[in-house]
């Protein structure tokens, strides 16, 4: 579990320590007083990613040079220094040169009202939610995305010059091809794997019709083919058009496509996707995931309230951001933070 969480020059705090209970931990205070900031921080410490912002340099606090976030997981004592000029991650006080072993330790899942983006949203949300949980629960998948994305952008730049030259553009599609064909085998296996935990959670926090995940790889079956195939469309647009990067997921609820479903129907599917995600990675590794929920109790009915709180992972350790505890079921909060006036 996540013991202890000290950040400094982060958002909107210059300095702050919170302890945490093994079980349910709540964070009150009223908006705009730092409880995501808090969430984040620990996404930051355990993934080293946020779940806010594509760039870590958002977290800074203005008019500083950088961050730390430090803090206890288990027997593991983390900190994370990042500034513009330099990052440094040590455990146990030992500098790390990767990040290998430490992204080995803890699994998380967020849960945010901003999650609705997975379904209303672009393709890239869906596919950054898929990452997410794929990198999780292989360590090498990391690494592909990074490869491919760095023969992506290469392959890229040079599309984009005023004189083609295939010989050189060429040169990098051994590595696009390697490493995405890699991440859509992940992709796929993952999505068929995640699909029973999803519309078990589903049917768990309420909802009664059945939820179906489709996986839409952005190159068809074969990569090879139609990386070569789209070779008069990529000089036209200037761009590669086939491939990982263009890949997506469709949701089905009830048969029918979830662009059609309600508002209350589209929040309760990415619930049951997050939901999903922790039951994924806890039968993965035999222990669940720390949960990360930001607010998302308030657009809830009690009802729902409830089968969601009763849906989350057993023996999870679990902090939850709201703005007031009336309703709370009492002697559920191992410990409060209260921030602000709360």
């Amino acid at each position: 579990m996540l013991s202890t969480l000290k950040i400094r020059h982060f958002r909107c705090f210059a300095e702050y320590e919170a302890e945490f209970a093994p079980d349910l931990n709540l964070i009150v205070g009223p908006n705009a007083h730092g409880k995501t900031s808090l969430l984040e921080a620990a996404s930051i410490l355990l993934r080293l990613e946020s779940p806010r912002a594509q760039r870590l340099a958002e977290a800074i606090q203005h008019d500083r040079r950088g961050f730390v976030v430090d803090g206890r997981f288990g027997e593991r004592h983390i900190q994370f220094y990042f500034s513009a000029e330099r990052k440094k991650l040590a455990l146990d006080s030992v500098e790390q040169k990767n990040a290998r072993e430490h992204l080995k330790m803890a699994r998380i899942m967020y849960f945010a009202m901003s999650d609705i983006d997975i379904v209303r949203g672009s393709a890239e949300a869906r596919r950054r939610f898929i990452d997410f949980v794929a990198a999780q629960r292989d360590p090498a998948y990391r690494r592909l995305v990074r490869d491919y994305d760095r023969a992506l952008r290469s392959r890229n730049a040079l599309l984009k010059r005023p004189v083609l030259r295939w010989a050189e553009i060429d040169a990098f599609d051994s590595t696009l091809l390697a490493a995405g064909s890699a991440i859509a085998q992940a992709r796929a296996a993952l999505v068929e794997d995640l699909q029973p935990h999803a519309n078990s959670a589903h049917h768990a926090i309420g909802a009664g019709e059945p939820l179906h995940i489709a996986y839409a790889p952005g190159a068809g079956s074969d990569f090879a083919a139609a990386l070569h195939a789209a070779r008069a469309e990529d000089a036209r647009l200037r761009q590669t058009t086939v491939g990982p990067h263009r890949d997506d997921l469709y949701f089905e609820v009830a048969g029918r496509h979830s662009r059609f479903a309600s508002e209350g129907q589209q929040r309760t599917l990415v619930l049951a996707l997050k939901l999903g995600g922790a039951r994924l990675l806890q039968a993965h590794f035999g222990s669940p995931p720390l949960l990360l929920l930001d607010d998302i109790f308030g657009e809830l009915d009690l009802k729902r309230r409830t089968a969601l709180l009763a849906a989350l992972p057993a023996g999870s350790q679990k902090l939850i951001t709201l703005t007031h505890l009336d309703w709370t079921p009492a002697g559920t909060a191992s410990r409060i933070q209260r921030l602000g006036d709360a």
